[in-house]
């Protein structure tokens, strides 16, 4: 028993002293990539004979969404890096201002790569599950609609045969996270290191407030957010400061830049987008038809409300006052920017 006590108190130690080295290296790496993403690293010494330059270790990346924090955290690593790429992941959700902004920022920063979820192989999957199960007619209804069409957005929407919502916002992780990852881990495969700069800030939210600045996901990939601690306005401050523009929907009653609309479009956004932008109503009007066609229910609203709702229904409630009493709705002249932003 006792030989049995102390062989198990020799593996115990011996599991302690790898996790603490473990740790260790966690550490070390920790403090060197936040080193790099400073711009604090130099030129690689202390045992490096071969003089390897930082940049060929490391190459930073900046997710650019054309929104004011990615433009701001962009601008930061372009002042501290010349190894910079930055990417854009096109959710063909985004309003037509946004993708004009994406040129301008070009000419700012440089070429920005883009990357695009397809859905192809998961509809081909669907296609042939709904030709075997589903009965007719909704089998061949379906089966007209259910075709990739080359927009992610509507693509995904298809396959799942519904539209995110804020319970299962599926959308992020299938349009952003995913191919955004993918594209990290190419890079991967000839850098050392890949730090992947987020324009994350803790008073966004209650599921950012806990955001660590560094954060190691693993071989060799890491995570950090510069500006976690900024507020809006120094961001705002940060990159009109530096002479860039902001995307012009801000000027425009958006206090968000990204899908248009956002499934976590508030009732002044929708009622905003619903004047300002008619086009991008009838086409979310669109996109509900086609998904109610591909779906066995036969109908699906891209705002999730019970009762279902469609795009119009949400937009004449966005018209009404607290209790649902309707008012008159009208544009109006003065500044609608949540920042301040008009001219």
């Amino acid at each position: 028993m006792f030989f049995l006590v102390a062989a198990r108190y020799a593996v115990l130690l011996e599991v302690q002293e790898v996790l603490h080295e473990r740790i260790s290296y966690l550490y070390r790496s920790a403090v060197r990539v936040q080193e790099l993403a400073r711009g604090d690293g130099g030129v690689c010494g202390g045992g490096d004979e071969e003089g390897i330059s930082v940049a060929h270790e490391v190459v930073h990346i900046v997710s650019v969404s054309g929104g004011k924090d990615s433009t701001a955290t962009a601008l930061l690593a372009r002042a501290e890096h010349e190894n910079v790429r930055y990417v854009f992941a096109d959710t063909g959700n985004e309003h037509p201002l946004t993708y004009e902004y994406l040129d301008y920022l070009r000419g700012v920063l440089g070429p920005i790569d883009v990357v695009k979820s397809d859905f192809s192989v998961q509809i081909a999957r669907k296609r042939k599950y709904i030709d075997e199960h589903w009965p007719e007619p909704i089998r061949s209804r379906a089966m007209e609609i259910m075709v990739p069409t080359g927009i992610p957005y509507l693509d995904l929407c298809l396959w799942k045969a519904r539209f995110p919502s804020r319970m299962a916002q599926f959308c992020t992780s299938e349009l952003k996270i995913f191919p955004l990852v993918e594209y990290q881990e190419n890079l991967l495969e000839s850098h050392e290191f890949v730090v992947s700069w987020q324009g994350v800030r803790r008073d966004e939210s209650q599921n950012r407030r806990n955001a660590l600045d560094i954060e190691h996901v693993g071989d060799g990939l890491w995570i950090y957010r510069p500006i976690a601690d900024w507020t809006a306005q120094q961001v705002i401050d940060y990159v009109q400061t530096h002479g860039v523009a902001l995307n012009p929907l801000y000027s425009q009653g958006m206090s968000r830049v990204g899908c248009m609309p956002c499934i976590n479009a508030n009732k002044a956004e929708i009622k905003e987008i619903s004047v300002r932008f008619p086009e991008e109503i009838k086409r979310i009007a669109e996109w509900e038809r086609l998904v109610g066609l591909a779906s066995r229910r036969e109908q699906f609203t891209f705002f999730t409300n019970n009762p279902p709702q469609d795009i119009y229904q949400v937009i004449e409630w966005s018209k009404t006052a607290r209790g649902g009493k309707q008012q008159d709705f009208y544009f109006s002249e003065s500044c609608s920017s949540s920042y301040g932003l008009c001219e």
